[in-house]
């Protein structure tokens, strides 16, 4: 079970909860039968306090009081008998498409049902978490036994209607999605393949088709016309323990909800822009009348400073990185990471299972059926096991650490932001570093800090809120004294590379006009430093 959730399984007062880290998906359908709303409230309770969760999911037929205002979602699962007589009307009109269609299955996701997905969400309007589901649909299938593709294709190949099903359960088949297409279009296409799939269970020998959820009148329309009849009801609620609702289910969802059906208004576009924030880890550097800046930068954050760097950029002529930025640099750093050494240490033999399966949790999040019904589940989850077993130690620590910051929200990168608004603006760009000193600073981080920081994976998250405020703040000191376990903060990384850059940087400051971009925690050294060397250096406001 904790493999198919990708969290522990809790059963609490006779309910059903998955947890893991700092999530929990709660389940309040009586595992027995039996139970209320009463009882799920108090098993939720219970399970609350026993996982002290922080983002948190609940479905049920009713849900508790206190999770009123926290409802997302409201609507009623359909069944059908598998013996229920075929209405004849549909019987005739599935003949009429069979003539012109030819039904398939298959777990092949091909080029004509990505056509067909996406003119289909383009048109209808669905919930959030059903245009996640769509958008799960090849990642999940050849990997989640029993799911299925039925698909009508005319005789050029074109796939007039399709459906996801699951044939796993015992008891049952479920009928997950479907999708019609409008060019080209054929008639009850969708009638003849809701027939295959009714066909199909009664072979099975099963005992009822679970339709899902009523989702829209039409959709409820479609159900009910074969028999089906609404079976118990469902409420959805999506909220953060501690904190303030969370109403999105996931970024991938949310994008989805929010794709323009019309052109975008200037004000809307620039909602759509990444979040904004003045760049507060900022120093003045002067001497002489000549001025020039440091500021401090972040691999990865969750907020732009486009608006700040292009106003400092105006200011200055030149702007110094650590190193190289640019796409081919880069990739020869990942290069040199993904072909370790023959011989060279792996994490993966330094971690035991459970380490790394703690590690996948923290990483990846929620998995399994449970996470792709809430719409939860990672749509291109890093593989943690692979990266600790076949690739360089600073290679997979920083891999898995990007991975898990992606996914609580930081996709903004700092540095490279600001490499791209210098280079746009056409500024000279200096790099205080070659790649080869870079890769030997790399290759030099501590094994035992690397592994010790991915033990603690519990706690990334808290190191991430921490470092974000503080950043956002300016608050140098108090920043660092949030990162001090990671495995970067070393002697070698950063005491001995300040020096470095201070000689290389000096000659551009003392001309004045220049920003130098380093990573945070090399301020802490550098002002000092430049301090000992006669510039005055003073905190912009």
């Amino acid at each position: 079970m904790a493999a198919v959730s990708g969290g522990e399984p809790l059963a609490i007062g006779g309910f059903l909860f998955f947890a893991a880290e700092d999530w929990l998906i709660a389940v309040g359908y009586p595992l027995d039968g039996g139970g209320g709303e009463g009882d799920f409230e108090e098993a939720l309770a219970a399970a609350l306090a026993s996982t002290r969760a922080r983002d948190c999911w609940a479905i049920a037929p009713r849900l508790p009081p206190r999770l009123a205002e926290r409802r997302v979602e409201a609507d009623r699962y359909y069944v059908l008998d598998a013996d229920t007589p075929l209405p004849p009307r549909l019987e005739r009109l599935a003949e009429r498409a069979a003539a012109r269609l030819a039904v398939e299955e298959s777990q092949a996701f091909g080029p004509g049902h990505r056509r067909l997905w996406a003119e289909f969400l383009g048109r209808v309007d669905l919930p959030p978490r059903v245009r996640e589901l769509y958008a799960r649909t090849p990642a999940v299938l050849g990997r989640v036994p029993g799911l299925s593709l039925l698909s009508a294709r005319d005789p050029e190949g074109r796939i007039a209607a399709c459906l996801l099903i699951d044939r796993a359960p015992r008891r049952f088949t479920s009928y997950l999605l479907g999708a019609h297409a409008r060019e080209p279009y054929t008639p009850y296409a969708t009638d003849l393949l809701f027939r295959e799939m009714i066909r199909g269970a009664r072979r099975e020998g099963k005992a009822f088709l679970h339709l899902g959820l009523g989702v829209n009148e039409g959709i409820r329309r479609f159900k009910t016309k074969w028999g089906a009849r609404p079976g118990q009801a469902y409420e959805m609620a999506a909220w953060r323990e501690g904190g303030g609702w969370r109403g999105e289910l996931g970024d991938l969802a949310l994008g989805l909800a929010r794709l323009p059906r019309e052109p975008l208004s200037r004000q809307e576009f620039l909602a759509s822009l990444p979040r904004q924030r003045r760049f507060a880890m900022l120093w003045e550097v002067e001497r002489g009348g000549r001025r020039s800046f440091i500021g401090g930068t972040a691999h990865f954050f969750g907020f732009s400073f486009e608006r700040s760097f292009r106003r400092l950029f105006e200011e200055v002529e030149t702007v110094l990185f650590e190193g190289p930025l640019d796409p081919a640099s880069l990739e020869r750093v990942a290069r040199c990471g993904r072909a370790p050494e023959p011989g060279g240490p792996r994490l993966a033999a330094l971690l035991d299972e459970g380490e790394t399966a703690r590690l996948e949790r923290v990483v990846c999040g929620p998995r399994g059926r449970w996470a792709r019904f809430f719409g939860l589940e990672h749509p291109d989850p890093p593989d943690v096991r692979g990266l600790l077993a076949a690739t360089r130690p600073w290679y997979a620590f920083f891999s898995l650490w990007t991975a898990f910051v992606a996914r609580k929200g930081w996709k903004e990168s700092v540095d490279l932001e600001a490499w791209r608004i210098a280079r746009e603006m056409g500024k000279a760009v200096v790099a205080l570093e070659r790649i080869e000193e870079q890769l030997a600073t790399l290759e030099g981080i501590p094994l035992a800090r690397i592994v010790n920081f991915l033990r603690g994976c519990r706690r990334w998250g808290r190191m991430m809120r921490r470092y974000e405020r503080h950043y956002l703040r300016g608050e140098v000191e108090r920043l660092f004294g949030t990162s001090i376990e990671f495995p970067t903060r070393t002697e070698l990384v950063i005491h001995r590379r300040d020096a470095r850059f201070l000689e290389r940087m000096r000659p551009y400051l003392e001309q004045g006009g220049a920003a130098v971009l380093v990573g945070s925690a090399h301020l802490i050294g550098l002002r000092g430093l430049l301090a000992e060397a006669g510039f005055r250096v003073r905190k912009v406001r």
